[in-house]
């Protein structure tokens, strides 16, 4: 609107200066051949309705501040010269922004979250409309704000270092529905920095090692009865090992002596017991009623003979 309206000017100026002539000393005006130069001004004026909208943008027409409700896309569009045309980008933008929040347990934490977003373009009148270009800083930031407490809030500060990324799906849903709102996309988000106070970290770090202590000692425990076991299992496969080699062998002797038994034959023993003989006979012998003394048969013998006497020889008278 203002550069038609520059062209009008000018082409007015420039008609009406090029009609003066000077001639000696008087002034005169007149229509005449110079005058065509004023038509520079209309082509101001025609340059004024045309309005190119770059890529990635969005081309939103007011006519006399009002909005219309059709967008430009990217490229060159005539318009009326009373019409305006706001560009709306259109891309994917990013943001960081610095907070503090505090936890379930009033702990606090200092959070550097970034987002990705776009506005929705078929929807860009819509939001000039109702918010206008620094659709960022009036909306935006504050739904970013808001949703990060809110959900921080929910966790205490232990459960924000375990589970930060259950709490970034979170924080991501609930801006999300909030920008949707606002004809806002949220594209995506990150969770870059998380950090507390000196002396909560100091506590963590405390537990920390104190849990790892005791995972220790926990494991050297279970390596050791494990190790206990593990003799245990040997010695009593050693046991094992050797009272089945008793028994083997046991069975062995007991199948080695049943078949000498079953081999053996009363002529065989006789034979065996007359070749061993000594030509004695025992002294005792097992009856009935125990033992019995068993006459010693050579000295019976030798007592049974009768002893000779050789008789005295006289001498012949």
């Amino acid at each position: 609107m203002a550069l038609f309206a520059i062209g009008i000017v000018l082409t007015l100026i420039l008609f009406i200066a090029l009609g003066f002539t000077f001639n000696n000393t008087k002034i005169k005006w007149k229509l005449n051949g110079k005058q065509a130069l004023s038509l520079l001004g209309l082509g101001v004026m025609v340059l004024a309705c045309y309005v190119s909208v770059p890529t990635g943008h969005t081309g939103v027409v007011t006519t006399f501040g009002k909005v219309e409700d059709f967008t430009l896309e990217a490229g060159v569009h005539f318009k009326l010269p009373w019409q305006e045309v706001v560009k709306m980008d259109n891309r994917v933008q990013k943001s960081t922004l610095d907070m503090s929040c505090f936890s379930s347990d009033i702990q606090e934490v200092a959070l550097t979250y970034t987002v990705n977003y776009q506005i929705s373009k078929q929807d860009a009148m819509t939001i000039y409309k109702t918010i206008g270009t620094d659709y960022y800083n009036t909306v935006i930031a504050p739904c970013i704000t808001e949703a990060v407490k809110i959900v921080t809030a929910r966790y205490n500060a232990e459960e924000l270092i375990s589970s930060r990324s259950d709490m970034a799906g979170e924080v991501e849903k609930v801006l999300e529905e909030k920008l949707l709102q606002y004809n806002i996309e949220l594209v995506g988000t990150s969770i870059e920095n998380m950090d507390f106070t000196d002396a909560f970290t100091d506590a963590v770090e405390a537990k920390q090692v104190a849990e790892q202590n005791k995972l220790r000692a926990e494991t050297e425990a279970e390596q050791k009865v494990l190790e206990a076991n593990a003799a245990a299992e040997i010695k009593k496969v050693e046991a094992d090992a050797e009272a089945y080699q008793t028994i083997t062998r046991a069975e062995a002797e007991a199948k080695a002596n049943r078949e000498i038994a079953e081999s053996l034959t009363q002529s065989l023993i006789d034979y065996t017991y007359a070749q061993t003989w000594d030509g004695k006979l025992p002294t005792f012998m097992t009856g009935e009623n125990g033992m019995l003394p068993f006459m010693n048969v050579d000295k019976l013998v030798e007592d049974s003979t009768p002893e000779v006497t050789t008789p005295a020889t006289t001498p012949a008278e």
